[in-house]
């Protein structure tokens, strides 16, 4: 069977498509509202249009990216720099990211 079979088997093995949008939405809630509680992160994005698959959030001050970025390189987080003209973070958590990475 091809990749793409084989993908398609395993959503359908998970629930399909609505329980992976649930899956998605609940792994996106539960970083937002952590950010959200820390009083420390902040997202500039309204939550109508949040995405579920990258969240992005910015710290205090942008002098304080580069030690949180090799603070989370140290504990095995990666890749979670922010676009170049905006900034701040993004956190990547598609399908394949385990609720327990969030």
């Amino acid at each position: 069977m091809c990749r793409a079979g084989l993908a398609g088997e395993g959503l359908r093995a998970q629930g399909g498509r609505a329980a992976l949008a649930g899956f998605s939405q609940a792994k996106a809630d539960l970083l937002y509202n952590a950010l959200a509680a820390s009083g420390f992160y902040s997202t500039k994005i309204a939550k109508p249009d949040r995405s579920r698959m990258n969240v992005t959030f910015h710290l205090p001050e942008p002098s304080l990216d580069a030690p949180f970025l090799e603070g989370a390189k140290a504990a095995g987080l990666l890749n979670l720099k922010g676009h170049r003209v905006v900034g701040g973070m993004r956190a990547s958590i598609y399908n394949a990211f385990p609720q327990e990475g969030v």
